[in-house]
């Protein structure tokens, strides 16, 4: 491979294999675009990609109506001329940091104006954004920055940024306030700008967010979408909500901005839509019916658990919620028990969407759907959607195999990772989501269950390898293997199954999570269940039998 110049935008296209171009940033990483060029531009000539960059949509949009309410979060109101004033000065700052064309910038901030605006400068100096959403051990973060080679940060807190400040590759770090000579203010007093400072044209094609997700690895994975996929795809599934078009959208979105699901916010919510975003910094479910009744929302985007803790709260008789036109849910399998709470909660239809960071979407919006028969019917121009064998060939209509997905919200790959592309992603660029399902007669999508082994506890991954490996280091624990469990609230907990040290006390799930803690994993990734067993149960083929185990767990008592 020879690299042809550096252009204007900072990464370096090379004529990968195949003819395919790859993205080089300023740090050394490449990212390369896994789905051919020829159906890239095809989406955009048929209309389906808008063909420019997310911030040069939102400045679009800023002139068009620079009062509209852009973001309502804890801190008030802010219109779009006020939004883009605020984005502009971060962007600033940046560019005086040295941050600019073909940088990653990591962002692990709360739901409000300092993620927004961050994120929107980001796409302004030509960079891409790292959102890393909450909840993560500092463990996480390190490996993110690490393997995104991340050169710029801004941190919720000057702690965190102190957590990572060893690392060679990150030169820039922000934090909130005025700066305390270790990090940069992200609210420091204006200085005299070294240079002017306009914003720059993203690369389309490029690399613009890196979605986060655990997913099934022991390490999170990090999913590179370009300017198109986001703008495109994912906005398209969005716009797809609204039957009327002409009603600006006002999202309540509950989930961390930071996360896949809450990827509808900033870059399509705001840059590509041109609605209003309304957030919460923490979740809190009496909160969200207020901020229902007094900002209007059109739409409200949460997970599960989310969902069922607000409709079981009492109703208060000023209670009004009559400006929604859809629930939404994601990020985990929606019971049908939560779904029917949450329509005669609201009084209005519960949308489902099965989707995840790999780049799979299929919701039932606008469809007769009854819980658990199906998550909707593919969009193309979202996503299609096929069903595939053990050796990749396409299944026919009512057969079970492996969902794979293709269309515009496609990402570009995975970040750093060309072993998790070739497990992924298939040589013409399809996604192999490790979900099981079948297309029924009428080509809607049952998904029936997961070939990756994780947890889905409120909405978070939990990798079960991970959990697995460290509780393999406390003493007493001979074999750990870790099963999900269902949960009427969460969707599911985490039960470690263990086999202990021959001669030694069992360990208590109070010892386990100690451990854990100790060991620097995060609380919510700690076991929730205990089954102590004194041997394994195996399969015809030697190996630990997973779903004997998940029937223990779920019947079996936890012990203290």
């Amino acid at each position: 491979m020879t690299a042809a110049p550096a252009t204007r935008h900072g990464t370096v296209p090379l004529a990968g294999r195949g003819g395919q171009p790859v993205w080089i940033s300023r740090a050394g990483v490449s990212f390369p675009d896994l789905v051919p060029r020829v159906q890239r531009r095809a989406w955009v000539t048929a209309g389906l990609c808008p063909d420019t960059d997310l911030y040069a949509l939102f400045a679009a949009r800023v002139r068009e109506h620079p009062d509209r309410e852009a973001l309502v979060d804890d801190a008030g109101v802010l219109p779009y001329a006020a939004l883009d004033a605020e984005v502009r000065r971060i962007a600033a700052l940046f560019v005086q940091a040295g941050l600019g064309d073909g940088d990653v910038v990591a962002l692990l901030l709360p739901n409000g104006r300092d993620a927004v605006a961050a994120e929107l400068a980001v796409y302004a100096i030509g960079s891409v954004a790292l959102p890393i959403p909450p909840g993560g051990d500092d463990r996480d973060v390190r490996a993110l920055l690490t393997r995104s080679r991340a050169r710029g940060a801004v941190f919720v807190s000057a702690r965190r940024a102190q957590a990572v400040a060893d690392l060679p590759h990150l030169r820039t770090v922000f934090a909130p306030g005025p700066g305390d000579g270790r990090t940069h203010g992200l609210h420091a007093p204006r200085t005299p700008a070294r240079h002017s400072w306009r914003p720059r044209r993203g690369e389309p094609y490029g690399p613009a967010r890196i979605l986060v997700s655990s997913g099934s690895e022991a390490e999170p994975k990090m999913v590179a979408y370009s300017h198109h996929a986001l703008a495109g795809g994912r906005a398209r599934y969005v716009r797809s909500l609204h039957p009327d078009a002409t009603v600006p959208p006002r999202h309540l979105v509950l989930v961390p901005l930071a996360s896949s699901y809450g990827s509808l916010g900033t870059p399509v919510t705001l840059a590509t839509l041109g609605g209003t975003l309304i957030v919460q910094s923490d979740f809190d479910p009496a909160g969200a019916l207020r901020m229902v009744a007094e900002h209007r929302p059109t739409h409200l985007f949460a997970v599960p658990t989310m969902l069922r803790r607000i409709a079981d709260l009492p109703a208060r008789p000023e209670e009004d919620t009559s400006s929604l036109r859809a629930v939404v849910s994601s990020g985990a399998t929606l019971p049908a028990a939560t779904a029917q709470a949450c329509r005669e909660r609201f009084g209005r239809p519960v949308v489902t969407v099965y989707g995840s960071s790999d780049g799979v979407n299929c919701h039932t919006a606008g469809e007769d759907h009854s819980p658990g028969d199906s998550v909707g019917t593919p969009d193309p121009a979202v996503a299609r959607i096929r069903i595939t064998g053990p050796d990749g060939t396409p299944l026919p209509t009512g057969r079970t195999g492996q969902i794979e997905a293709l269309g515009p919200m496609t990402p570009l790959c995975y970040v750093n990772a060309p072993e998790l592309d070739a497990r992924y992603r298939t040589p013409d660029g399809w996604v192999r989501t490790g979900d099981l399902g079948r297309l029924d007669e009428r080509g809607r999508l049952q998904v029936l269950g997961r070939l990756k082994r994780i947890a889905v506890r409120g909405g978070l991954n939990i990798s079960l390898a991970e959990v697995e490996r460290e509780l393999g280091t406390h003493p007493a624990v001979a074999e750990a293997v870790c099963v999900p469990v269902p949960d009427p609230d969460l969707g599911e907990r985490l039960c470690a199954c263990i086999r202990p040290v021959p001669g030694t006390p069992f360990p208590t799930l109070s010892d386990l999570t100690t451990h854990l803690g100790d060991r620097g994993l995060a609380r919510r990734k700690h076991p929730e269940r205990l089954l102590i067993l004194h041997e394994m149960p195996l399969g015809p083929m030697g190996k630990v039998c997973y779903r004997t185990l998940m029937s223990r767990a779920t019947r079996g008592p936890a012990r203290p």
